[in-house]
């Protein structure tokens, strides 16, 4: 097992989707995946917790999301729990010392998160209470 990268998990759940990682840095790349009908073939990727863009993408069937800064407590921490989609928060690679630093300059660190995962298959494994990892497939 390889595990891509961690971050906080949500909720807890045996749940484990798999997919591949989409990256949605907009609401029009959100409207343009939920309208090819691939949804639930993908693992969203968003850059922050209070990304409400995402919330339409939630109630149609998003079968699990990855955030890159956020706590649990935040919007989509929330939603995710309402919905029981597994989410894995504040993500950083296993493979980099970088991590979200709160009121820094993320842009890079951002950018390294979605240039590793964006296309990967993967699932999502958030059976523990604290941690959610991204593994590979």
């Amino acid at each position: 097992m390889t595990v891509l990268a961690e971050g906080y998990n949500s909720f807890e759940t045996k749940k484990r989707p798999s997919g591949v990682i989409k990256y949605l840095p907009n609401p029009q790349s959100v409207i343009q995946l939920i309208q090819s009908g691939k949804l639930k073939e993908h693992i969203l990727l968003v850059q922050g917790g209070t990304t409400t863009f995402l919330a339409p993408a939630l109630s149609m069937g998003a079968i699990g999301v990855i955030t890159m800064s956020g706590a649990p407590e935040s919007h989509l921490g929330i939603l995710s729990r309402e919905f029981q989609i597994p989410c894995v928060m504040t993500a950083y690679l296993t493979s980099s010392d970088a991590r979200y630093v709160i009121g820094g300059d993320n842009d890079a660190h951002f950018n390294a998160v979605v240039e590793a995962l964006e296309g990967k298959k993967v699932e999502i494994h958030a059976d523990d209470a604290e941690v959610g990892r991204v593994v590979a497939l």
